[in-house]
């Protein structure tokens, strides 16, 4: 059980999906709301809709670090280190997942094709919490809101 399980769990017995929680949680820890954030992830749920797809923990962990540090408007510009933080975070989950479940997609992961709590809630917390350590280390603080 790792630190982050009572709000997986929390947020999955609420419906929301891998995808979502890693983002909810991380609105959480800011104190903030976002429903259209969190309504466009559902589009990552369960591999991309299809098992074929992949994880949605992965796919909701790379939206989450370019949360905090892609473009967001058309005076912006994206972090620098944004490419770098996404190719940790997906060289990581390759190496995890594949060393776990023989791939990284859901149906390497779930056989069934259908999310199994016990196995995606436990990724869902790796990837989140991996996704913090990436943040941290590149200089951002996961628990305030982005630069505006």
């Amino acid at each position: 059980m790792n630190e982050y399980d009572l709000d997986i769990l929390r947020l999955h017995t609420q419906g929301f999906c891998c995808a979502q929680i890693v983002v909810q949680m991380a609105l959480e820890m800011q104190g903030a709301q976002n429903p259209g954030l969190i309504r466009a992830m559902s589009g990552l749920c369960v591999g991309f809709s299809s098992t074929r797809g992949a994880c949605g923990a992965l796919t909701g962990a790379a939206c989450l670090i370019a949360y905090y540090a892609g473009k967001g408007a058309a005076d912006e510009e994206a972090h620098d280190r944004l490419p770098l933080m996404l190719t940790e975070l997906a060289d990581w989950f390759e190496e995890y997942a594949t060393g776990r479940f023989g791939g990284i997609n859901c149906s390497a992961i779930v056989p069934d094709g259908k999310p199994d709590a016990s196995i995606c809630g436990g990724l869902v917390g790796e990837c989140f919490g991996r996704v913090m350590t990436i943040l941290v280390e590149n200089g951002f603080d996961p628990s305030s809101e982005p630069d505006e």
